[in-house]
């Protein structure tokens, strides 16, 4: 770091300084090589003084009288050399050329008192050698420390928001960035105030808008892993009306072991705004389906899918056998959890589809397996709408052949992942979840020796399809961000708390249990919109502020959508032993009669007579009011034709 102490002082200089500086370098480069040169021809020192028979300093001052002025006439002072490259080194031998000639004229061939005349030869080679040798050393030394002085002084400017342990070594980690330069820290401790944590200034919270004013901050990071959600989520609301971009560490429990480092920055997480403070798991309800033993996941490569098996395989099971019918989704999870893989358990990738009840049988019969979580499903609202006979022989019967064959060979719990939307539905997606529960909520009451049960929750953050991610993108896009209608409100929880939450359900389930999730406060999409444009660092445009970097644009309800959505069906939800954690009350149809209501609605599947599977639905599912008509693209197809024949 010594020839950082040298350079920094150097390059501070101004440049009338740093000229004069180059000029007096040259003078004693001259001095040097006259001395050397008279050396190689005596094959002694002299002594400079000119005391004896030599005169050197005739030889110095013939130099300098040539030298100096043609360096100075050919730009050699106005030249950066941090900069110089080859043009640069063509004009020094362009100067040189002219230089070596007239002092070869003066001492080879006029001659000068007490000066050898080889010398006139000698010196100009050693004087280009050593004034090229120390423009070459001002280049590698002082220019890459300037470009990078200067990238960093040109990088967007960032204060780190807690001065504690993570917040010291964030700063530490940030301090060769290249995307940011840290300026200071916020802390909320007074007593930190004034002071400075390695080499930066602590300052109070209320002094943001001033920092963000002189000293251009433009992001915020928020080294805070330990606050509570409350005093967090204050922060954050605070910081919305800057215009700063905050970024953020995850929580403690997030981050590996060892030091912070930038890569454990991310966005911010919507989850921090819209999140309650976590609930700690009751490990005797994580561990009891899982540890030791064989799980079955479908749907594995999916948002919810893929989480179940992350917290899964972290719980040590024997074998966790992973079913998807995407190859590449398979692939991916498989990928991930072997990175994670630790202890003797056995991961299994399976390609299949959960409508193939004998590719199931097969399965079941050859594991055994003690525990399946079904999280595979089509969710997209708007496009089982629009190809409903999919979506229910996935949902419906998917779900039916899965739970079957899962009780034929002697599967302990089954634990169905369902939705908000399966309450009231006014669309096919949440018309087929429900009918999905009742099917399980029938083959439980049979008798069975297999625990049925579903678990029921809302929309989980950053999920496929979900629009966290979809905003986030139109926020990088510049906008607009696009929703359906101003009104839509929606119930959040991170995939991560979801996933956990399912897993102790199902170790609470006696047999055709509807467990349903606390999900906390509904939350306005307009408003999470806004949220997330104002902690990108940026404002929304409106009738209100036309100058505003992102537009909001309302696309209107696409179909089977509703404005809100509902948790229960009945009331009254009874507690269990977890305090986020429910059990619901649903009425339900014996498997006698929903076995042959099933039969005719397979009929109506098989021949896709759309009006039939919605009248069946509508039948079946006595909740169901559909919001639409008909906007299956075959139906729709198909009547357009004929329309074009009559």
């Amino acid at each position: 770091m010594l020839h950082l102490k040298l350079a920094l002082p150097l390059l501070a200089l101004p440049r009338p300084v740093k000229r004069a500086a180059a000029l007096a370098l040259d003078v004693c480069l001259i001095v040097l090589t006259v001395w050397i040169a008279f050396y190689l021809r005596l094959d002694e020192w002299v002594r400079l003084s000119g005391e004896g028979l030599y005169q050197p300093m005739w030889a110095v001052l013939a130099s300098g009288l040539i030298a100096l002025p043609l360096f100075i006439t050919h730009g050699f002072y106005r030249v950066i050399f941090r900069y110089s490259g080859m043009t640069a080194m063509k004009m020094v031998l362009r100067a040189f050329a002219l230089y070596a000639l007239l002092y070869a004229t003066v001492v080879g061939a006029i001659g000068l008192p007490g000066v050898p005349r080889s010398v006139g030869f000698i010196q100009p080679m050693l004087l280009l050698l050593a004034v090229a040798a120390s423009r070459a050393l001002a280049r590698y030394w002082l220019g890459g420390l300037y470009q990078n002085i200067f990238r960093r002084m040109n990088l967007p400017s960032a204060v780190i928001y807690g001065a504690g342990r993570a917040g010291r070594q964030l700063a530490q980690a940030l301090s060769h960035s290249h995307e940011m330069q840290v300026l200071a820290f916020l802390d909320d401790d007074e007593r930190l105030h004034g002071h400075v944590l390695n080499g930066l200034p602590i300052h109070s919270p209320r002094d943001l808008h001033g920092l963000i004013e002189t000293r251009g901050v433009r992001t915020v990071l928020l080294s805070i892993p330990s606050l509570p959600r409350q005093r967090r989520n204050a922060i954050l609301a605070d910081l919305c009306p800057l215009r700063v971009a905050v970024r953020t560490l995850p929580n403690l429990s997030d981050l590996s072991q060892g030091r912070v480092s930038t890569a454990d920055l991310h966005e911010l997480d919507v989850d921090d705004l819209l999140g309650r403070e976590p609930v700690a798991p009751i490990h005797t309800l994580l561990d009891k389906n899982i540890v030791g033993k064989v799980v079955l996941v479908t749907g594995a490569g999916g948002s919810i899918g893929s989480e179940l098996c992350r917290q899964i395989l972290a719980l040590a099971p024997a074998k966790l056998l992973l079913i998807e019918q995407s190859e590449f989704a398979l692939y991916s999870i498989h990928q991930e959890l072997e990175l994670r893989l630790a202890g003797r358990t056995v991961l299994l990738p399976l390609l299949a589809s959960v409508q193939d009840d004998e590719r199931l049988r097969e399965i079941m019969s050859t594991w055994h397996p003690d525990t399946v979580y079904h999280a595979a499903a089509y969710k997209h609202v708007p496009l089982v709408e629009h190809n409903p006979a999919a979506g229910i022989k996935n949902n419906v019967l998917g779900t039916l052949r899965t739970a079957q064959a899962a009780a034929e060979h002697g599967v302990a719990n089954f634990m169905l992942v369902s939705t908000d939307k399966a309450v009231r539905p006014t669309n096919m997606m949440g018309a087929s979840k429900r009918l999905a529960e009742m099917a399980l909520q029938a083959l439980a009451d049979t008798g069975t020796g297999t625990k049925f049960s579903m678990v029921r929750f809302g929309n989980v953050l950053d999920s496929s399809g979900s629009v966290v991610p979809k905003f986030r993108q139109q926020i990088r896009d510049g906008g607009p961000v696009t929703l359906t209608h101003p009104e839509v409100t929606r119930y959040f929880m991170s995939i991560s708390e979801a996933a956990q939450l399912v897993i102790q359900a199902g170790a609470m389930a006696k047999g055709g249990d509807v467990f349903v999730l606390d999900m906390g406060q509904p939350v306005k999409i307009m408003d999470l919109a806004r949220r997330m444009v104002e902690l990108s660092g940026l404002t929304v445009k409106d009738e209100h502020h036309p100058e505003g970097d992102i537009g909001l644009e309302v696309t209107g309800l696409r179909p089977g959508e509703k404005l809100f959505e509902e948790l229960l069906i009945g009331v009254d939800p009874k507690p269990t032993d977890h305090p986020r954690i429910m059990k619901a009350h649903e009425e339900f149809m014996p498997w006698a009669e929903f076995k042959e209501h099933l039969k005719v609605l397979e009929l109506a599947l098989n021949m896709n007579d759309v009006g039939a599977i919605r009248l069946m639905m509508r039948r079946m599912v006595g909740s169901y009011t559909p919001s639409d008509d008909i906007v299956d693209w075959v139906y729709l197809e198909q009547n357009a034709q004929a329309a074009a024949l009559a």
